[in-house]
């Protein structure tokens, strides 16, 4: 896949993570700067290695967005039994949807003590006692500030921690001066250099970029049937209008990334039964702009320039900048017409359940008043029930895939008695 570099793939989930709660994600980035430079100092792993750890020990989180949101805010609460919850459900998040499930039982063990990690028959249990230093080395930094000392935990070497890991620990501190880098934020660019060495097969970048779209659902999980939905729609109007399978690709990925900036917008407006006030109408509006702060320098401009015209309309009533018809493209025009069939379709606070005949009355007046592009309505329309058929297909599987993952948390769960 042409349209993004594999490095740009995980910086990608990164910033998308953040418009979720951007202090989680910082937190696994210096925690993955800590590791690395732990294992860089062993000499052990290559550099493309070095560079998927990295990618792993950043989200090892990543199940706290789902099973800590009300105490998200407060990181030395993991420190308590309660952290298996979410180490538990990041393990099945990136077993089934990331390309690299071998690494996901890194972030299962990563609460684990020393003394628990040792007996595992895991080929990656070192990886998950350093992590185990390192997400505490950072929560209690940041938390005490000039009075953290980062050999408060030697008492608990061989025991809680790995008494080889605490001294690499220590030696790298203080050859590489780890705490001042972060500090000072100089180890951010260690890390885009390792991340250059990221290699993803398109095969792998799709299933990344599909995983995001999971991603969107610990804010919202109707937003992860929305995107399906959207890009499925896209690529069945787009085969209609005989697009090019290049054409056709690119349309896909831009339905993937179209509302991401939504993350951004508080659940409660998104949500709300009732017509929007002013000022949260504005806000939902910048949802637009969020996206392409994210988007920009990550992917091609082509995915991009489609992905942040979905609002226009082709008489220059919509936004953000107001485009008439002759400005836009027609996969732009398809993605405004899936858009919009997919507010209709899927379930909102804000309207009843519609039937065939109320959502092809919408689209025709919508195309009278010359705001959707006849030619992508008509296509949509003559391919309607088929079309609807593969979306009922594509939800029933988003809708699998997120019981296997709850009914598995259920059962090791239980295993370890959360």
């Amino acid at each position: 896949m042409e349209y993004i570099e594999s490095k740009d793939i995980f910086l990608l989930i990164r910033d998308i993570m953040k418009l979720i709660h951007p202090r989680l994600m910082d937190h696994g980035y210096r925690v993955a700067y800590m590791v690395y430079t732990m294992l860089k100092e062993e000499g052990r792993y290559e550099e493309f290695e070095l560079a998927d750890i990295v990618m792993v020990m950043t989200l090892h989180d990543i199940g706290a967005y789902k099973t800590e949101a009300g105490r998200i805010n407060d990181l030395l609460r993991y420190e308590s039994k309660e952290s298996l919850a979410h180490s538990i459900y990041g393990y099945l998040f990136f077993k089934h949807l990331s390309p690299v499930p071998d690494l996901a039982k890194i972030i299962m063990y990563h609460h684990m003590d020393y003394e628990q990690i040792q007996k595992l028959d895991y080929a990656y249990k070192k990886i998950a006692a350093y992590l185990y230093i390192a997400e505490k080395m950072d929560i209690y930094s940041t938390t005490m500030g000039s009075q953290f000392d980062m050999y408060m935990f030697q008492k608990q070497a061989g025991t809680k921690f790995s008494s080889d890991g605490l001294y690499l620990f220590y030696q790298c501190a203080e050859k590489y001066d780890m705490f001042g880098k972060i500090s000072s934020g100089e180890y951010n660019k260690e890390l885009e250099d390792i991340l250059s060495y990221m290699i993803f097969s398109n095969e792998d970048k799709k299933r990344f970029l599909e995983m995001l779209t999971y991603c969107m659902g610990f804010r919202s999980p109707s937003m992860v049937l929305d995107n399906a939905t959207t890009a499925c729609i896209c690529d069945e109007i787009a085969q209609e209008l005989m697009m090019t399978p290049k054409e056709r690709e690119i349309l896909y990925y831009s339905a993937l990334v179209h509302d991401i900036g939504m993350l951004a917008v508080p659940r409660d407006i998104v949500d709300a039964p009732r017509k929007l006030e002013k000022d949260e109408m504005r806000l939902v509006r910048s949802h637009v702009e969020l996206a392409n702060k994210v988007l920009k320098d990550r992917m091609k401009k082509d995915v991009i320039r489609i992905a942040l015209m979905h609002h226009e309309r082709s008489d220059g009533s919509g936004y953000p900048l107001r485009l008439k018809e002759s400005q836009m493209n027609v996969s732009q025009r398809i993605l405004q017409v899936a858009d919009m069939v997919t507010a209709l379709v899927n379930k909102r606070s804000y309207h009843k359940d519609l039937s065939k005949e109320d959502i092809i009355d919408i689209l025709n007046a919508e195309v009278a008043k010359n705001r959707l592009k006849k030619q992508v309505v008509v296509a949509f329309v003559k391919s309607y029930d088929r079309i609807m058929k593969h979306v009922r297909e594509g939800s029933a599987d988003i809708t699998k895939m997120y019981e296997t993952i709850n009914m598995q948390y259920e059962l090791i769960s239980k295993k370890y008695k959360i």
